[in-house]
Order: structure tokens, then C-alpha cells, then sequence
């Protein structure tokens, strides 16, 4: 009964967090939600290498090649079963994906993409807190749904990209 003894009073006290203290009461309420993880952006300085990378060698479903010449860019996506990869390659001279590869010769993470409920109430709400968007009015994205950009400056040295869900 000796180490029965020392077991319990030796056994760490477990605090619970009271819901005074709860997280998501430090969260200021917001007109607009982020939603899911939507795709993480790859420049690549050759698509048809990384998309037989993707699709031969890891096996993963990989989407036709097209071509967003509003946003200088070629664009193909890889489904993963939680969310997606795009991989990006320049579309002309005036390219961003090609002064990102000038940088990044074997190319990189680019850009992350997340889903917003409401992108111009998230628009609102981001410029009052002086977070700088790239484009003034909504694009329309790969996926034709609206979206923007956030300055990498302002979120932490990630180019951040939000899409209309």
C-alpha cells in the first residue's frame, strides 16, 4: 500500500481552463469568417516537370494546364484529399511568377490561398486594420470566384490570397 500511496499523492494536478479564459472569447467578432484552407501556391520554373512529379511519381490526380492571362499565370492544381496544391508558371514577360523564379531559380512556396464568407466585408474590416490588399477591387481567381491579396509585409512574410467561398 506503501506505493499505492506515493502513486497518488506523487500524481499531477490537471487544470482545466475556465471558459472565462476560453480562446475564442479573445477573438474580436467579425463581419466576415476565414474559412478553410482553400490551395498553398507553388511557382515552378517547369510545369511539365512538377505536374509528372505530381501526377507519375506521387500518383495524385492533376488538372489540365490553364492559362490566367489577367493574372500573368499559368495555373494547374493537384487534389489532395483535404485541399489542394497550385502550381504556377509565368504567363508572359509582366509575369509576378516570373520575377518570383528571377529570386527563386527552382521556384517555391508562393502564396497561400484561404476561403473568406464574405470577401468585401473582409476587405472593409482589413483596411481599417491597416493591412495593406495588393489589388484595389477583387479579381477573378482560378477558380472563378472572386479574390485578393494580401501585402506579405502585413502577415508575417506570406503572400496571402483570399477567395470568395
Amino acid at each position: 500500500s506503501g506505493l499505492l500511496t506515493r502513486l497518488q499523492t506523487s500524481a499531477p494536478t490537471i487544470r482545466t481552463l475556465s471558459s472565462s479564459n476560453s480562446f475564442s472569447q479573445n477573438i474580436p467578432s467579425c463581419l466576415w469568417k476565414l474559412g478553410r484552407l482553400n490551395h498553398v501556391a507553388i511557382a515552378v520554373p517547369d510545369l511539365e516537370k512538377a505536374q509528372s512529379l505530381y501526377k507519375d511519381v506521387l500518383g495524385a490526380q492533376v488538372s489540365e494546364t490553364v492559362a490566367l492571362p489577367e493574372h500573368g499565370v499559368y495555373t494547374v492544381f493537384v487534389e489532395l484529399g483535404n485541399t489542394k496544391l497550385e502550381l504556377l508558371h509565368p504567363l508572359g514577360e509582366k509575369s509576378p511568377i516570373a520575377s518570383f523564379l528571377q529570386k527563386n531559380k527552382t521556384g517555391g512556396m508562393h502564396h497561400i490561398c484561404i476561403e473568406v464568407d464574405d470577401i468585401k466585408a473582409a476587405m472593409t474590416e482589413l483596411k481599417k486594420k491597416k493591412i495593406r490588399i495588393l489589388n484595389e477591387e477583387p479579381k477573378i481567381g482560378a477558380h472563378g470566384k472572386p479574390v485578393i491579396f494580401l501585402h506579405p509585409k502585413d502577415c508575417h512574410g506570406v503572400l496571402v490570397e483570399l477567395e470568395q467561398a
